[in-house]
């Protein structure tokens, strides 16, 4: 287990080395002018200057690349009378004026919040009706349970989301105005804050995972083993829940370690619907500022957390089935 381990870590930092290769050359090494782009709107030829320092534009991109990654683990002067940018170093936004990994850390509670409540939902949900519509296979229950799932797969976050607020806030106030507010300081505000996001982003995903749980327990339980435990005389709940469900997971945990990674990513179309202040609003605006260094901060966060997860997908395998231990 610990040899699979370490293989998968590995084969995870070959896959970010590459991932910060690429990002760099996008962001920095392909643009005529990256530090035009990262100057923002206004943009004095002393800030343009600066700004190439900072970027290391003055010396070749290998060693632009060298220094830009040494900094994320040590740290890097950064030119002028900026602050010393303390590892993990992303750089610093000259759009917003400050440090990237601080933008980066004030915006991931938001989506973290997002991400956790939301998933939460849609995996009971999901998961739950899945297995109810496979149980009863064929009858009015799983035709139900499909044509649902179907219909909500088919709706996009952008509809259901203007939707959602005039029905739940703006005409009824039966729930309030989306917005965050740390757990910490008002949990119940929290909670209230982030419930329409919740009900609108797991909609779709509880749709998804409805019919991959039906379809994996459909798949499972035409399987030998689950024959042969059949005629053994077990009952039909004992084979369902301990051996086609278990069979099923291996499925579900592949698909929601990627879902999760992508979601704490920054859910884009979400946060931007709502107005909350995540990582995908942050993508969204560096974007339209051509605030570069935020923008590989953000992609960086991003590419980290699904590499963060698939590996703990990895491990959820083996223990799931013992097989892939001796892979």
């Amino acid at each position: 287990m610990l040899r699979f381990l370490v293989r998968r870590s590995i084969g995870a930092l070959v896959i970010l080395l590459i991932i910060s290769m690429v990002t760099f050359a996008l962001f920095f090494a392909i643009p005529a002018d990256p530090a035009r782009l990262s100057c923002g709107k206004v943009c004095t030829p002393e800030n343009l200057a600066l700004i190439r320092h900072s970027m290391g534009l003055d010396e070749s991109v290998p060693m632009q690349y060298w220094h830009w990654l040494t900094g994320i683990f040590v740290g890097r002067d950064l030119p002028g009378s900026l602050p010393h940018c303390d590892a993990p170093c992303f750089g610093y936004s000259f759009v917003k004026q400050e440090m990237v990994l601080d933008t980066l850390l004030d915006r991931f509670p938001t989506t973290l919040s997002l991400t956790v409540g939301s998933a939460i939902v849609f995996l009971i949900f999901g998961i739950g009706t899945g297995m109810l519509a496979a149980h009863k296979q064929g009858k009015a229950l799983d035709k139900v349970a499909s044509a649902a799932s179907l219909v909500a797969t088919s709706m996009q976050i952008y509809v259901a989301g203007p939707l959602a607020l005039w029905a739940l806030v703006y005409s009824t106030d039966l729930m309030k105005q989306p917005t965050y507010v740390p757990f910490t300081e008002d949990p119940l505000g929290w909670f209230t804050g982030l419930l329409v996001p919740w009900i609108v982003l797991s909609l779709i995903w509880t749709a998804n995972y409805t019919r991959m749980t039906r379809s994996s327990m459909v798949e499972q339980l035409t399987e030998d083993y689950v024959r042969t435990a059949r005629a053994k005389g077990m009952s039909g709940t004992s084979v369902f829940m301990r051996y086609a469900w278990r069979g099923a997971m291996g499925t579900i945990v592949t698909v929601f370690g990627i879902d999760l990674g992508v979601l704490l990513g920054g859910a884009i179309i979400t946060e931007t619907t709502f107005g909350l202040h995540g990582l995908g609003q942050l993508a969204i605006g560096a974007f339209i500022d051509s605030d570069l260094s935020m923008l590989i901060g953000v992609t960086l966060v991003a590419a980290t957390l699904i590499v963060f997860f698939n590996i703990i997908v990895d491990a959820a395998y083996a223990l799931i089935d013992p097989r892939i231990r001796l892979a």
